[in-house]
């Protein structure tokens, strides 16, 4: 989406991003049109929405399934018409906004089961682009391997670390189920393990998902190996989990407990950070950490 945002004509107009996952229904509707003073409880000032804010620019809808059947309406409104209004507002907004568009979901199959709207599922698939599963471009592997080895070494105040060729050819072959998300995170965890005088293996990045050959079986030739330990798949999984502790752990000490920028460091969103944290019961010394910080702030 950045890409053809900066390859565009509106390259230098507001380039304005909305996850439509990651708020809540009853919010959404003035996160994206905005909202009036006095037009609901709390909302004790007049705001601009993402189409106001994004008008003579880009506005990028990710996740646009997971935006509620009731809402979709007044969306295709704005799509068509480029007209809204603010909720508790009856003055008509013009915007001029170009819409890109992103989800992980079949649409189609959404618009058979009545989740999504075929009318906006038209007017939305105007030029679609197809990014291919990780899995189909094994090639990127390694570029984008690389990529993020240099980022997290700045970001953890490391040197590149080198890597094993017998586990980067392994990494190529892997299964990547959660794509880019996956090898990101796989890559930051390894450079957090890593140590100065040694090259980084396949146990430190706890790849535990084989490839796949055409019948959908694991490839005894090429499917990496378990990333850590030899024993059942259940002690396998403990051992990420403690992994995936001790990551948290590192970041949360780095950013003394910030975690929007413990998050940043990890790749991956506040929420994720705080249900891992949940699911690992450690919020309680993150939240203490977050209070001392309040404290001497």
């Amino acid at each position: 989406a950045w890409a053809v945002w900066n390859a565009s004509p509106r390259k230098n107009a507001p380039f304005i991003k909305f996850n439509c996952a990651a708020v809540p229904e009853n919010l959404m509707e003035s996160e994206l049109f905005g909202h009036e003073r006095g037009a609901f409880t709390g909302a004790h000032a007049r705001r601009d929405g993402r189409f106001q804010l994004a008008d003579g620019g880009t506005l990028l809808l990710d996740e646009i399934s997971e935006i509620p059947i009731g809402l979709q309406a007044k969306l295709l409104r704005v799509l068509q018409e480029s007209e809204f209004e603010r909720v508790g507002s009856n003055k008509t907004i013009k915007v001029d906004v170009r819409i890109l568009a992103t989800t992980n979901r079949n649409l189609k199959i959404s618009v058979e089961k009545g989740e999504f709207r075929e009318d906006l599922y038209y007017r939305l698939n105007v030029f679609p682009i197809h990014i291919p599963p990780l899995r189909e471009r094994r090639d990127d592997v390694e570029l984008l391997l690389r990529h993020y080895m240099q980022v997290f070494a700045v970001a953890y105040g490391k040197e590149a670390p080198p890597l094993d060729a017998d586990c980067l050819a392994r990494l190529k072959v892997a299964s990547w189920k959660g794509n880019i998300r996956e090898l990101q995170n796989a890559t930051a965890r390894a450079v957090i393990l890593w140590e100065p005088g040694r090259a980084l293996k396949l146990d430190d990045f706890a790849v535990v998902h084989p490839a796949s050959t055409a019948d959908g079986h694991a490839s005894a030739e090429t499917a990496p190996q378990p990333a850590i330990g030899e024993g059942t798949a259940a002690s396998n999984v403990a051992r990420l989990e403690d992994m995936e502790k001790h990551a948290i752990e590192k970041a949360l000490v780095q950013t003394s407990g910030n975690k929007t920028h413990a998050a940043r460091l990890l790749g991956i969103s506040v929420r994720t950070l705080r249900n891992k944290l949940r699911e690992y019961r450690m919020a309680t010394a993150a939240e203490a950490s977050d209070a001392e910080n309040e404290k001497t702030a």
